[in-house]
Order: structure tokens, then C-alpha cells, then sequence
């Protein structure tokens, strides 16, 4: 029985081996694609002495890459085994539509591309908050049923990023893509005013779209509003002498593929260069920043002290 599995085992090394040099190739393929985000996460970890000549991140990019190139080395056959069966998994997603060769490539990108932007999380927001001011006023001013609100977000839709929702590996992302819409409508059109003296008027988001004029609860306002009038979850954040709205955007695999989208699909010289901004709640989920502070979403924040909050999910 030792014998016979053996001479299996040996028969399975030949039929999947692969004919020199192509098994070289493969594996430092695959050793590229595991180097660059370990040293990614390496580096980010690691004091930087900024030298002139970067020599120590030079011999550490160096330094992974042996050591994976040894590993690979040793596991060849069993690599070779699940790439090969991988690779039939992939080919059954990519015809009946399921996880795909392209989804690989988008998720590997993606995840590239949020480790060396360096994302800027802020601290969890946890449930203990103070009451939100004025709450049953703006749950009324809110408006997104009201006809006005659901045209002026339908017409931001079809005027901006029509076309990028329906691009394969981002139909996931329509509607989030749909309410970028709507903030860079209101963001384009609003203009701030104050409250008359000591009086804290809130206007109804139906009123707003007449001048896209008023305060900052008023643009938060009209903000969720317009983002919940097209099937996105808003919720407005109280700091001190501060309102400002946020959206729901997913788990850390989406937040992922939304900055992706954000710095180089759909507001790519808004953010050059600049951080994402965006809560994590005590669920895990992710809400990104759209103040008008910013020309785009996940602005940074005016005030990072929070008060209150409130969701609208019903």
C-alpha cells in the first residue's frame, strides 16, 4: 500500500510538472505577486531613516524576495497542484459568472492600491452617544420621498458616472457610484449660508434644491436625502458647532474597491494626492466622509470630535 502511493504521488509530480523553464517562470511569477505586498506591509511598519540612497528598503524588498523564492521552491509541487486547480476553479467562475479571472485581478489591484495609499481610518464610533439635536425635525426635513428630491437625485445620476456603473467588476458598486453623483451635484451647486441670529432654522432637503443655499445641516440634509432617494444609507454626524453626512460604503473589501474608484476612476484630480476619510462603527462597517469641505468623497474632516449621530436605514 507504502508503495503504491508512492509511485501515485510520483505519477502526479510527473503528469503536473512543468517542462523547463516554464516552472521557473511560474514561480517567480508567483513570487512577484507575494514580494510586493509583504514589502508593502513591511515598509509601512519599519522607521523610515530616510537616507538619500534608500539601500535599506532596497535589501529588504531583496530579503523577501529569497526567502519567498526559497519557499516556492521547496513547495513547487504543491503549488504547481493548486494553481492548477485553481485555475479550473476560475475557469467554471468565468463561465457561469461567478468569482472570475478578472475579479482576481481587480481584487489584487484594489488591495495594491489601498496599502500604498495608506488609508486614514478614524477611531471607532461607538453606540454611547449624546441624543442627536433637533432629531424628529431633520427625520422630517429629510424629505426623499417628496418628488422634487427623487428627480433632482435621478437627473445627478444620468449627468455624472452614467456609464461606470455598467463597466465589468463595478456593477457591484452602482449605487454607490449613484451617490457619488448626487454629492458631486450638491458639492458643484451649494452655497453656504448662515441661520438668521439666534435662530437654528432647518430647512427641509425639497426646500434647499430651490437656491442649494444654507448652513451646514442644511447641506447635510439635502445630502441624505439625495443619497437615500437612490437607494444609498445616509447618516449625519454631530460634532461641536458641526453637522456633516456620511454613506455606507460596506466592509474593509469594499472600502478597498470604493478609494479605488474614488482616486482613479471617478474624482481622480479632486484627490491627487490627498487621504481618504472615513468611521468604522462598532459593526465593522465603513462610512465614508461627504462634507463640502472636500471636492470629494471621504474629505477630511472640519472636526474629528463626535457627539451624535443619526442613521437612516429604515
Amino acid at each position: 500500500m507504502l508503495q503504491f502511493t508512492k509511485e501515485f504521488i510520483k505519477k502526479c509530480k510527473e503528469k503536473l510538472s512543468l517542462p523547463k523553464p516554464w516552472d521557473n517562470i511560474v514561480i517567480f511569477l508567483l513570487n512577484i505577486l507575494l514580494t510586493i505586498p509583504v514589502f508593502i506591509i513591511v515598509n509601512q511598519n519599519l522607521i523610515n531613516p530616510n537616507w538619500q540612497l534608500p539601500i535599506d528598503r532596497i535589501l529588504l524588498f531583496i530579503i523577501i524576495l529569497i526567502c519567498f523564492q526559497l519557499i516556492l521552491r521547496v513547495l513547487k509541487t504543491i503549488i504547481v497542484i493548486c494553481i492548477f486547480l485553481y485555475l479550473i476553479f476560475l475557469f467554471y467562475g468565468t463561465i457561469f459568472g461567478e468569482y472570475s479571472f478578472y475579479r482576481v485581478y481587480d481584487d489584487y489591484r484594489s488591495m495594491m492600491y489601498t496599502m500604498e495609499e495608506n488609508p486614514y481610518p478614524q477611531d471607532i464610533i461607538v453606540s454611547k452617544l449624546l441624543p442627536f439635536p433637533n432629531k424628529n425635525k431633520v427625520l422630517r426635513a429629510i424629505d426623499f420621498q417628496n418628488p422634487k428630491v427623487r428627480n433632482f437625485a435621478l437627473s445627478a445620476t444620468t449627468k455624472y458616472f452614467k456609464e461606470t456603473g455598467k463597466i465589468k467588476g463595478y456593477s457591484n458598486y452602482r449605487t454607490t457610484i449613484q451617490c457619488f453623483a448626487v454629492f458631486k451635484e450638491v458639492k458643484s451647486r451649494w452655497n453656504y449660508v448662515n441661520d438668521p441670529q439666534g435662530n437654528n432654522y432647518i430647512a427641509y432637503a425639497s426646500e434647499s434644491l430651490q437656491h442649494f443655499s444654507g448652513d451646514c445641516d442644511d447641506h447635510a440634509i439635502l445630502m441624505a436625502a439625495g443619497v437615500k432617494a437612490v437607494g444609498g444609507i445616509p447618516r449625519l454626524i454631530e460634532t461641536n458647532a458641526h453637522i456633516y453626512p456620511e454613506m455606507l460604503i460596506g466592509n474593509k473589501r469594499d472600502l478597498q474597491n470604493v478609494m479605488y474608484l474614488i482616486k482613479k476612476v471617478l474624482f481622480v484630480e479632486e484627490s491627487k494626492d490627498k487621504e481618504i476619510h472615513y468611521h468604522i462603527d462598532e459593526r465593522g462597517q465603513i462610512w465614508l466622509n461627504l462634507d463640502y469641505t472636500a471636492n470629494y468623497p471621504g474629505g477630511k474632516f472640519m472636526s474629528e470630535e463626535i457627539l451624535g449621530q443619526l442613521t437612516l436605514n429604515d
